[in-house]
């Protein structure tokens, strides 16, 4: 029990000490690519105390809106306690890959249902953008994480881990590994997928009428995912080597994961953002062909 209180607690402060400062480094990519100067990495962390500090204006709205950025957070640190960041997930024991989708998705839900209170036609467009980006995008990650439990015959995190740290690469886990970081940069609201918030167009989306700690704790939830899906992509989809020593897996991951979000730095700092039904053909056309064809090539043993 003390084991896993212990793991719950390291994984919490991995991902809400760190989150911030992955999305300082996403900042500073596209400042450089762009040749600004930029903020400091430390600007998300600074932008969130000020956030915590201001008023929270409260539009006419019943309990859904109070609800919905406690919800989001819970549902993302959720997720992250049953994301492998090098040890194994605290509560693996209590949930797998399904568990993990489910909290995801209550996530996006929460925004969507937070974003329909408010009672603004921009947040009605950001939300409608984000149940379209969900049907999109969550099917591909659905069927690259069956693709690996498929491989490891299990839907348990750890199991899928180990079983292909020891295998070795295998090319439908590399095809369903594609199509996973490709519905990444979606999942975690970067360019050229930025559309639900998209504040040239409707000025934040979802998040227009939010202010003070709410819109602190959905931007904290958004920083969080990218640590937590890039931990899953550098976990299950790359043979990582494994070591006995804790430390020394959660130092590889953090490392990978690092060379991850410079990725997406790149991506997001040389990409103009995509229409809604651009987006959605991609995803539905594309990405979810890889991922179903690395799932078929699982099933034949490859």
């Amino acid at each position: 029990m003390a084991e896993i209180v212990g793991l719950a607690i390291l994984n919490l402060v991995v991902v809400v000490g760190l989150a911030p400062l992955a999305e300082g480094v996403v900042r500073r990519i596209r400042a450089i690519v762009h040749s600004r100067q930029g903020p400091p990495l430390v600007q998300p962390y600074l932008d969130l105390l000020k956030l915590l500090g201001k008023e929270d204006l409260i539009p006419e709205a019943g309990l859904v809106w109070h609800i919905g950025p406690p919800l989001c957070l819970g549902a993302v640190l959720m997720a992250a306690l049953l994301t492998p960041l090098g040890p194994p997930p605290p509560l693996s024991f209590a949930g797998d890959a399904i568990v993990f989708l489910y909290f995801v998705v209550l996530a996006g839900a929460a925004i969507m249902l937070g974003a329909f209170a408010s009672g603004n036609p921009y947040a009605y467009i950001g939300a409608s953008r984000e149940m379209m980006m969900m049907f999109s995008v969550e099917p591909v990650m659905a069927v690259a994480l069956v693709t690996a439990a498929v491989k490891a015959g299990s839907l348990s995190f750890p199991t899928m881990v180990e079983s292909y740290a020891n295998a070795g690469p295998s090319v439908s886990m590399a095809v369903a590994g594609v199509a996973f970081l490709l519905a990444l940069q979606a999942q975690v609201g970067k360019l050229p997928f930025d559309i639900p918030e998209a504040d040239q167009e409707i000025m934040g989306g979802p998040f227009i009428e939010r202010s003070g700690p709410g819109l602190a704790l959905f931007k904290l939830a958004s920083y969080a995912k990218l640590l937590i899906f890039g931990s899953v992509l550098v976990q299950v989809f790359l043979p990582l080597p494994r070591f006995d020593l804790w430390v020394a897996n959660l130092a590889i991951n953090l490392v990978a994961v690092g060379v991850l979000v410079v990725v997406v730095g790149l991506v997001n700092a040389v990409n103009p953002r995509l229409r809604i039904d651009q987006s959605m053909s991609y995803f539905s056309r594309i990405v979810v062909f890889v991922a179903i064809a690395g799932l078929v090539f699982a099933s034949v043993g490859a």
